[in-house]
């Protein structure tokens, strides 16, 4: 097998499928070259319908280079409220143009603004704002410029299909950008959370400098890292030195210098200073980067991604879900443990799209398998030194769990001319990760 970049063996992805080179090449050189648009899952009741009873406007915009936090951010401000009252299904990329869904409560068609760069269309009224995963998928048309060995793109994807059992599919590894495009470090400060080491955790969070960074955060970092290795450290030094734009780091520090920053008690109200979605993106990094391992091991033993083994655990495909039939979305609220006896039945509803084996994202309710996927999955578990009920943790650190479908496959087209791959894949599953196989590049590039 082929092995993955560095960088993202540094995050727990181990090899490519394909063994042969990739196209190379570059994404992004124009917005316009990187489209996403949502497959979406609600249906909204006319724009007329009673306010007081649907008091969300849903809207679909088309967004050209803009980060989705920053849209909401310049679109609650035009409107002259807060930001709370918009949401949205999933966050997108910013270097490309996307389109998705938001609502916005208690606001009218009417009232919407114009913003630079965006194209807001009303949709209708729904009763319950949007919510993370409110969408069935995503769909992409992405263009490879200046590929260097643009003919490769035949073996990939014979490799592909092979991997899949007829369909073009891929590992369902969550993409370098899980963990910190340019500086991978959330898994680490998730790491230290679960085992509770809340020093550690604030230390690899903001210490720990990286090479991609400029030289002056660099330095902040180093100067965080000599701070705290002081027998009496002076956090005060640590916050002088620490750039205004890091703003999660500053808010940590300033803490310490409030408290002391002593005891452990007191690094974790650090921790605990970032917005709520950031302390648990830390578990789930933790989460996926322990994910990416298992499904690297797996992919080292030649055990199959399309199809059950003894031991495995499966999901079914959410039939709530009005998905186009290529897209079919795992439903981890309803699985079985597949054994000797039934391998044979799972594998031929996996075959038809309606099962997906699964790997653990551990938390405190997770069923691990049994036979060799168990062994795999308790034995990465063993060697991060973690189990399901280091899980039960404090505020918004801790987690239950779920399983995650370890094979995302995809109808994919390919124009040549220039060289351009459209697919679509379900909630939940990074575009990088069918990307990589193709351009087996440096993942900051993807």
């Amino acid at each position: 097998m082929r092995e993955a970049h560095p960088l993202e063996r540094q995050v727990g992805i181990d090899y490519y499928v394909s063994d042969g080179p990739g196209v190379g090449g570059r994404l992004r050189a124009d917005p316009a070259d990187f489209r996403v648009r949502e497959l979406e899952a609600v249906e909204p009741e006319p724009l007329d319908a009673d306010p007081g009873a649907y008091p969300h406007l849903l809207v679909r915009a088309t967004l050209t280079d803009w980060d989705t936090n920053d849209f909401v951010g310049a679109l609650s401000a035009a409107l002259g409220m807060s930001r709370e009252r918009v949401s949205w299904a999933g966050t997108k990329d910013k270097h490309a143009v996307t389109t998705q869904l938001f609502s916005i409560r208690d606001v009218a068609a009417a009232d919407l603004p114009t913003l630079d760069g965006a194209d807001i269309d009303p949709l209708g009224r729904v009763g319950r704002n949007l919510e993370f995963g409110d969408l069935a998928g995503n769909a992409f048309e992405i263009r490879i410029d200046d590929p260097e060995r643009p003919e490769q793109v035949d073996a990939v994807t014979d490799a592909l299909i092979d991997f899949g059992g007829g369909r073009v599919a891929v590992p369902n590894v969550f993409g370098h950008q899980r963990f910190g495009s340019h500086r991978p470090v959330t898994h680490e400060v998730g790491l230290n959370v679960v085992r509770e080491e809340w020093r550690e955790a604030v230390l690899a969070y903001v210490g720990n400098p990286a090479d991609s960074e400029p030289e002056r955060t660099q330095t902040a970092r180093e100067t965080v890292d000599g701070v705290a290795s002081s027998t009496d450290p002076d956090w005060q030094t640590a916050l002088d030195a620490m750039p205004g734009h890091l703003g999660y780091e500053r808010s940590m520090l300033h803490a310490l210098v409030e408290n002391g920053g002593k005891e452990p008690d007191d690094f974790r109200a650090a921790l605990e200073t970032v917005p709520w979605n950031l302390q648990r993106l830390f578990v789930n990094a933790a989460q996926s980067y322990a994910f990416n391992r298992i499904l690297s091991e797996r992919l080292r033993r030649g055990l199959p991604f399309d199809r059950p083994v003894a031991g495995d655990v499966v999901c079914f495909a959410d039939a709530d879900i009005d998905a186009p039939e290529a897209v079919a979305v795992p439903d981890t609220d309803r699985l079985q443990q597949v054994d000797e006896g039934r391998v044979d039945v799972v594998r031929r509803h996996c075959e038809r799209g309606r099962a997906f084996v699964t790997a653990p994202l551990v938390g405190t309710e997770t069923t691990l398998g049994d036979g060799e996927p168990g062994e795999i999955e308790r034995g990465v578990l063993d060697d991060l030194d973690l189990a399901p009920a280091d899980f039960d943790l404090p505020g918004n650190f801790e987690s239950t769990g779920t399983r995650r479908a370890i094979l995302v496959g995809t109808d994919l087209d390919i124009d040549r001319d220039p060289l351009s791959l459209s697919f679509s894949l379900p909630r939940g599953s990074y575009a990088t990760a069918v990307l990589r196989e193709y351009l087996k590049v440096d993942p900051r590039d993807l």
